[in-house]
């Protein structure tokens, strides 16, 4: 078979993004503190954008030049500014004063220097410590192994293999790689990885390097000297009966009386089977509601979080900037490709404004039953169907609802948590998911301990009610809803 490279062209039509519709997006995805955060960062680069002040805080002189109009973000001022973008320089630009020369320094100082305060002599301006140097950071899983690494005194080769193994723990302290990988990774042989592996078990926490659980805890176990006993027995040999609880099948094949093993297993439950996690630094997420779901008398009212937003305007000032004779042709077009990026940003909050508002209107419409008794109302709802409704696209849809919260007379949801789809069978068209799960979680607390419900028995009593489910899909339910099984539960009775 003949293998050759050739060139040619080819023809082709594919749906590209431009750049205003990738930063709306952008934006539609974005939740309220995320939001807050971007605007922030818009506001350092592009120096068009100003945040609207209060009256009372603005300066008292207003401007004499009547083209020094106010430049909030208003339909009017938009196209003011539009229509200054349109207007082409001149080809022979010999402007080349810089605009910045007409600042007055001399009443930028008055306005913001104190009166009051006099300084005589010269001050020394002393360079102090950042701020963030007094932050703590707390240390990680991999940076305290590390620092132990560090001061043992090993071999430049041992060390480099103990950091690909370190490198290679997840966050509960396990081993993801096997040796032959750490081996290819660095260079040694198997036999050495296998070395440095023992070097990082017998670093602090206990039981970090470890490639399974029985691993884990009978290197904890060994720390104290009990690996050669019962415990030590049950977990390297037995540990299949240790997970199902059974004591008399335990005692049968240690051949123990039942209080030595019940020893035993008590001395395992207080072993860390994620030893990694007691250096886990991720922090619970601050959750803000981005939308309201107020009640009025004339029902539920979608009521956007947007207090501590900044109200976002254009610059005046820049706006001279763009008349010929008052700056250089090169500071021109640098305004008018600021004032057409400012422009786009305010443009398209707005329609993420208006796209977030139209799909909880859809909503609170289709949910007006859970928003007025609660959680036993919730109706099954597809994205594709809320999508057809305000007429966009069920990608849209997701990103509108992705990340972001809305407040209810019920509590704080998830906007993903409303939709949900709905069950199979006569009654379960009404019956989205989530109930389903709950009313199995329900049938099984209300079950008699010593004789508990199995999935079959579920799965009959949900046909009797009208949904149409499985043994199987019963089972996985109960999984997703970490309920032990029926022998399990029975074993725990």
């Amino acid at each position: 078979m003949l293998m050759q490279q050739r060139l040619g062209l080819k023809l082709a039509q594919k749906p590209v993004l431009t750049q205003s519709l990738r930063q709306l997006v952008k934006l539609l995805a974005l939740n309220k503190l995320e939001l807050k955060e971007e605007i922030s960062q818009e506001l350092l680069e592009n120096p068009v954008l100003e945040a609207a002040v209060d009256a009372d805080s603005a300066p008292a002189e207003e401007p004499t030049d009547p083209a020094a109009v106010d430049g909030e973000a208003s339909p009017a001022a938009a196209a003011d500014t539009e229509a200054a973008l349109a207007e082409e320089p001149s080809a022979t630009d010999t402007e080349s004063q810089d605009p910045f020369d007409e600042i007055d320094i001399e009443a930028y100082f008055n306005d913001y220097l104190d009166p009051g305060i006099h300084t005589p002599f010269a001050v020394e301006a002393l360079e102090r410590p950042s701020f963030d140097t007094f932050l703590a950071q707390p240390s990680t899983l991999t940076d305290h192994l590390l620092w132990q690494l560090s001061l043992s005194l090993r071999a430049s080769k041992v060390a480099e293999t103990v950091e690909a193994i370190i490198g290679n723990l997840d966050e509960d302290g396990y081993l993801t790689a096997t040796l032959e990988e750490i081996a290819a990774l660095t260079g040694a042989s198997e036999e050495q990885s296998g070395k440095a592996l023992k070097v990082v078990q017998e670093f602090d926490p206990l039981g970090v390097g470890s490639r399974n659980l029985e691993e884990c805890l009978t290197i904890q176990l060994r720390e104290s000297g009990a690996d050669q006993g019962v415990a030590g027995a049950i977990v390297e040999k037995h540990f299949d009966a240790l997970e199902r609880g059974d004591v008399g099948e335990l005692c049968k094949r240690l051949a123990r009386p039942r209080e030595h093993v019940e020893i035993a297993l008590q001395l395992i439950k207080h072993l860390d089977p994620r030893p990694g996690q007691q250096y886990d630094v991720s922090k619970a997420r601050t959750v803000e509601p981005d939308v309201f779901f107020v009640k009025t008398q004339e029902g539920f009212r979608v009521v956007l979080n947007e207090d501590d937003l900044p109200d976002l305007r254009l610059n005046r000032q820049y706006r001279q900037l763009l008349r010929k004779g008052r700056s250089t042709k090169e500071t021109r077009d640098y305004v008018k490709d600021r004032y057409a990026a400012a422009i786009q940003l305010l443009r398209n909050i707005q329609q993420r404004r208006h796209t977030i508002e139209g799909v909880c209107e859809a909503v609170v419409r289709r949910q007006t039953a859970f928003l007025a008794n609660g959680l036993d109302y919730l109706r099954p709802m597809m994205i594709k169907d809320v999508a057809e409704e305000i007429g966009v696209h069920p990608s849209t849809v997701s990103r509108a609802v992705a990340n972001k919260y809305a407040h209810t007379p019920h509590g704080v949801y998830e906007l993903r948590f409303f939709f949900s789809e709905a069950v199979q069978g006569p009654s379960g068209a009404s019956v989205p998911l989530l109930l389903l799960k709950r009313r199995v979680k329900k049938m099984i607390e209300s079950e008699n301990p010593a004789a508990p419900l199995t999935d079959e028995h579920l799965s009959k009593m949900l046909k009797e009610q009208g949904i149409s489910v499985t043994r199987r899909t019963v089972a996985k339910y109960r999984e997703d809803l970490n309920i032990p099984s029926t022998h399990r539960r029975r074993r725990r009775a």
